[in-house]
Formats: structure tokens, C-alpha cells, sequence
């Protein structure tokens, strides 16, 4: 895209990916920090082609005569290869990206909650910093995916859990430790003739529980705490969180995307200097990905190579210089 309006003259804007297993989140924000673009979609699988999906989503939603946006950040589990298709300024972990995102929104924060679709993270703060965190990527029990599974069994649409589980007066005990014994309870209580509310509340209550047992354990958890995550919009779960920790716990309109927002905040604050327009033409070019084994020492590095058409952009995975690549990349 050729601008016809000179950026000086246009609304600075930074942009922020995050691209986990699941769902890929995207946010553009102007100087002040303010959300003016948004998008949550499915990673299905494939997060180039998601990231793709973003961007293009996001340029629907802004008038790029008037918006410029100039750094790009990314976060989440694809978020090297994302940064290479993207040339992101910035490509950073999702704690520092929840944390950043998070202590803009809310200064005062000590603790974070966080439980994606696949995996789940506690992060505690002093003084506006992260100074402890702990992630669970071992088990899908309590996540997302594990919800939304329970919920097509029950044949209730995972959206309606939380509202349904606040009408229970009797929740059922559910054991959360593993997919496969949560199942196993789940279907021995429905067997047993508990009530569907008292179900779905003590699977709410399990995934709570779960938590605080197992990613929280041995964390100091201070209020104010904030949950964030796809699971953050289940008002039983925040319920659960609220009864186990007697505190209130925060859930922002965007907390399902604070990891973007916050990656959209590190690349606004990376240097002047780095700064370009970002073109929104990521469709225009084939990426893919391939992998070689570097035989040139014993350490036999397998390297991740990402290709912008036949041009190789970006590689990783070397722990020696033997194995750097010799890059093309192509400015703004």
C-alpha cells in the first residue's frame, strides 16, 4: 500500500499479536495506550495462517489514511515465528507481555490470574514488576479446552456455564487433577442423578480449585487480584476464585486479550529509531517453515528456518555461530 496521506500527518498506532494454541488474539492501540482495534480468533492449528487472519481483521477495522501504525509486538507460544512474518520491533514472553499489559491497566495489581485454552499461569507483582510467576502447560485439566469438552458432553454451550453454575446451591464434588479422572467423576455424579446446575458448578469449582492447588501452590496470592484468560469470562469460575481466596478478583472487558496489549505496549515503548509504517500486506507473500539439523559441530543443532516466499527471514535454534543464518529481510 502506497500511503496517500504523509504519516506525520496521521494517528500513531503500535500493534500487538498474541498467538497461542488455541485462539490468536490481536489489539491496535494509539500513543495513549487506548484500544482501538480488536480481534480474537482461532489458531486452528496453523498460526501463520492465523496471524494472517489478524492482521487482516484489524485493517478492516481502521481507516489506514488516518491510522499509522508504526512497531509491532508479539507474544504467546508461535510468537518467534509470528515476529518474523510480522518483522515485529519486539517479540517477548507472554509473562512479561500480561504483566506490562496488565500493571498499565491496573498500577496496584499483585497477582495475576491467567487461564488460556490450553494452559494456565500465575504471575505475582511488587511495585508494578513481576517478581514470581508459574505456568502449567503439562495438563489441559482446568483450561479452556477442558471446559469447553465437559461442556459437549453435558450438551450445554460453554458459554452458559458460569451463569448456569450461580443458580447451584449444592455444588458436586469434582476431582480436577487430570482430564481423565474429572471425566471419570463427571459421569459417575450424572449417573448418580445430580442436579445439571450442581455439575456444572462443581466443575466450575473444580477449576478453581485446581488452580490455586497447582499452579498458585507455594505463590503468595495478594489482592488486588486479576483474572485474565478466555476462562475469565466463566462468572462461576470467577465466583469460585472470589469464594476460595475471600477477596474480589477483576476481570477487565479485554482481559481475554492482555497479552496483546501488553506486546502492543512493548512496541510502543522499543526505540524511535525502530519505528516504520506497517503495510498490512502479509497476504501478498507465502511463509513457511522448515526445519534442518546443523552438522557442522557436535552439537547437532536442529534449526527452525522461516521463509518469506524463497527468502529465508528468520532462524533459530543454533546454540553455537556455526549454525547462524545469513538472513534477507526487506524494510518498510
Amino acid at each position: 500500500m502506497t500511503d496517500s496521506t504523509p504519516s506525520e500527518k496521521r494517528r500513531t498506532a503500535f500493534l500487538g499479536i498474541d498467538t497461542g494454541s488455541i485462539s490468536t488474539k490481536g489489539v491496535i492501540i494509539d500513543e495513549k495506550g487506548a484500544i482501538i482495534a480488536r480481534t480474537y480468533l482461532w489458531t486452528e492449528g496453523d498460526p501463520s495462517r492465523a496471524a494472517g487472519r489478524v492482521v487482516d481483521d484489524l485493517a478492516s477495522q481502521i481507516d489506514r489514511d488516518e491510522v499509522d501504525v508504526v512497531a509491532v509486538g508479539t507474544t504467546g507460544s508461535a510468537r518467534r515465528l509470528v515476529g518474523a512474518m510480522l518483522d515485529a520491533q519486539v517479540v517477548k514472553n507472554e509473562i512479561t507481555a500480561h504483566a506490562v499489559g496488565t500493571t498499565f491497566l491496573h498500577p496496584d495489581v499483585r497477582t495475576i490470574l491467567e487461564i488460556g485454552g490450553q494452559d494456565s499461569k500465575i504471575i505475582c507483582v511488587e511495585d508494578g514488576v513481576a517478581v514470581d510467576y508459574a505456568m502449567n502447560t503439562l495438563c489441559a485439566a482446568g483450561t479452556g479446552s477442558f471446559l469447553s469438552s465437559q461442556a459437549h458432553r453435558l450438551g450445554v454451550e460453554v458459554e452458559d456455564f458460569g451463569p448456569i453454575a450461580l443458580t447451584s446451591e449444592n455444588p458436586a464434588n469434582i476431582a480436577a487433577r487430570c482430564t481423565v479422572f474429572a471425566e471419570s467423576d463427571l459421569v459417575h455424579k450424572i449417573q448418580m442423578g445430580y442436579a445439571r446446575e450442581d455439575v456444572i458448578a462443581g466443575l466450575c469449582k473444580a477449576v478453581a480449585v485446581n488452580y490455586l492447588n497447582n499452579v498458585g501452590k507455594g505463590k503468595k496470592i495478594v489482592s488486588p487480584v486479576v483474572f485474565q484468560g478466555g476462562v475469565s469470562k466463566n462468572v462461576g469460575v470467577v465466583h469460585f476464585f472470589e469464594e476460595a481466596l475471600g477477596c474480589d478478583v477483576t476481570v477487565d472487558e479485554d482481559g481475554h486479550l492482555m497479552g496483546a496489549f501488553g506486546a502492543a505496549l512493548l512496541a510502543a515503548a522499543a526505540p524511535e529509531s525502530a519505528r516504520r509504517s506497517f503495510e498490512f500486506d502479509i497476504d501478498d507473500f507465502e511463509f513457511k517453515t522448515r526445519e534442518v539439523v546443523c552438522g557442522k559441530c557436535p552439537n547437532h543443532c536442529e534449526i527452525v528456518c522461516v521463509y518469506r516466499d524463497d527468502d529465508l527471514i528468520d532462524s533459530w535454534g543454533n546454540r553455537c555461530d556455526k549454525g547462524a543464518l545469513k538472513t534477507a529481510r526487506k524494510r518498510a
